[in-house]
């Protein structure tokens, strides 16, 4: 018997389906963002990054990471609220750029006898930038995609629901 795959079909999927597309999606940004603090973590710039300041960036980033996980469970299950969870720490992943990256890569090195002038050279200046667009640009579309299927599916389930009660009222 062949899948009639019209819309009313794919609507009535979403019941017994999972969200794993923007599930992936925010995995996808974790590990962008595993590749971002692991490369600002690893940089031997004298003592620029070993301040009150990283320590914080640090909490930030385990904060993060569990966020955006639970934000990955929660879509998987089509929870609303976790849909604009994930845009919101998108966004704050663009923020993050004109930040620690942005002001590394301004300030002169301290370091003596460093290759660079800058704490932040610009090759690392674009990876860590890159890193953290990937993972923005992954957590909005996670975010967008589970809106779009979230309410797509209330919406199916409400009009089940309205024509359940409408077979009931009939009797």
């Amino acid at each position: 018997m062949p899948v009639n795959n019209d819309a009313q079909t794919r609507k009535d999927r979403l019941r017994f389906t999972k969200n794993k597309l923007s599930a992936n999606l925010i995995l996808g940004a974790i590990a962008a963002n595993a590749l971002y603090f692991v490369s600002i973590y690893s940089s031997d710039e004298g003592s620029y990054y070993y301040k009150l300041f990283i320590g914080a960036s640090i909490v930030y980033n385990l904060v993060f990471m569990l966020v955006a996980f639970l934000s990955s469970e929660g879509i998987k299950n089509y929870k609303l609220s976790y849909a604009f969870t994930s845009v919101l720490i998108g966004v704050l992943q663009v923020g993050r750029i004109f930040y620690l990256p942005m002001k590394a890569h301004r300030d002169a090195n301290p370091v003596a006898d460093a290759k660079q002038a800058t704490v932040m050279g610009t090759g690392q200046f674009r990876y860590v930038t890159i890193c953290l667009i990937v993972s923005a640009v992954l957590l909005i579309a996670a975010g967008v995609i589970g809106f779009m299927k979230t309410t797509t599916l209330n919406g199916y389930i409400a009009e089940l629901e309205r024509n359940k009660q409408e077979g009931t009222d009939d009797e």
